[in-house]
């Protein structure tokens, strides 16, 4: 039986817990879920790359045992163009995720795009609990930056790394 690979790309700078919410859900939907972390997204991140997948590692490390027996869940940087990766890592799938109108706009015109350069690699959207329409990685960072208590939006491991990345440790 051949392996049906999902892609579930971001920055992930850093990882929410809305990520994690859609990462559970995907698992459903697929054998193998590559998480792409974006090396160049022009969102200017305030981890490294090699933060960045060092923090998903750890957080897929501590999903519950139910989800990570669904599909095997594979962490992997990319640089360039998504469909060039999805197709290196044979992906059938796009994972996004959507909160808001404003997302569909742009999630609309990203899946035109790249139906474009392949048909054959399906984009499947997963709305998001409304309990995390508002977590925005952007939002934790300033939240974070500003002083604020972000323990409603990250896991206890990730507000660690993130204080400490903006001095607040």
């Amino acid at each position: 039986m051949a392996t049906r690979v999902g892609l579930y790309p971001g920055t992930f700078d850093p990882i929410h817990n809305g990520h994690t919410d859609i990462i559970g859900r995907a698992v459903k939907l697929v054998d193998k879920l590559v998480i792409g972390v974006a090396v160049d997204s022009g969102k200017n991140p305030l981890f490294s790359l090699e933060e960045r997948v060092a923090i998903l590692q750890e957080e897929l490390a501590h999903l519950p045992v139910p989800v990570s027996e669904r599909a095997e869940i594979v962490v992997m940087p990319f640089k360039g163009l998504l469909m060039h990766f999805a197709r290196q890592v044979d992906a059938a799938v796009i994972i996004r995720s959507l909160r808001a109108v404003a997302d569909f706009e742009y999630e609309f015109q990203m899946t035109a795009m790249n139906q474009q350069l392949d048909r054959e690699i399906e984009t499947v959207f997963l709305m998001a609990d409304p309990r995390h329409q508002a977590i925005a990685s952007s939002l934790v960072k300033v939240i974070a930056q500003l002083e604020g208590d972000v323990t409603k939006f990250v896991s206890p491991r990730v507000k660690e790394a993130l204080m400490a990345k903006v001095g607040r440790s």
